[in-house]
């Protein structure tokens, strides 16, 4: 799974008014002819990218090229079970990318067009957040 090599803080908060606002970066395609863009907000977790990546590379074999463009950067805390309330702030659990709506999550090139639609759709039911198709020559 993809976890930071370093962090400057352990720990971080929530973050105010989440899924509100829409995307102003990764909003267009970068390296591929075709991806996946948002419609929703969400927090879309390590395992959640890493099950899309599994099928996208499965899905393509040796034929294409995939770039992730987003990245699990936020730790996410838990505490454990029957743990009585106040004693501070859980344990990192896991980590988690912030997607807002309208950023390009995935990306993939070097395969024909019907064939990278049907593996970006497998790949959208992976997601914790609503998601559409988009090639180059749509934008």
């Amino acid at each position: 799974m993809l976890i930071p090599r370093k962090v400057k803080h352990r720990k971080c908060h929530k973050g105010r008014a989440r899924n509100k606002r829409i995307a102003t970066d990764k909003i267009d395609l970068a390296y591929g002819q075709y991806g996946i863009k948002a419609l929703t907000g969400a927090w879309v977790s390590a395992r959640q990218i890493e099950a899309a990546r599994r099928v996208l590379t499965r899905y393509t074999r040796r034929g294409g090229k995939i770039w992730i463009r987003i990245f699990a950067d936020k730790p996410i805390t838990k505490k454990g079970n029957e743990v009585p309330m106040g004693a501070g702030k859980g344990a990192v659990d896991h980590y988690i990318a912030v997607v807002k709506p309208g950023t390009v999550m995935f990306e993939m090139d070097g395969i024909p067009r019907d064939s990278a639609k049907e593996a970006l759709q497998l790949a959208r039911y992976k997601l914790s957040c609503r998601a559409k198709f988009i090639a180059k020559n749509e934008i």
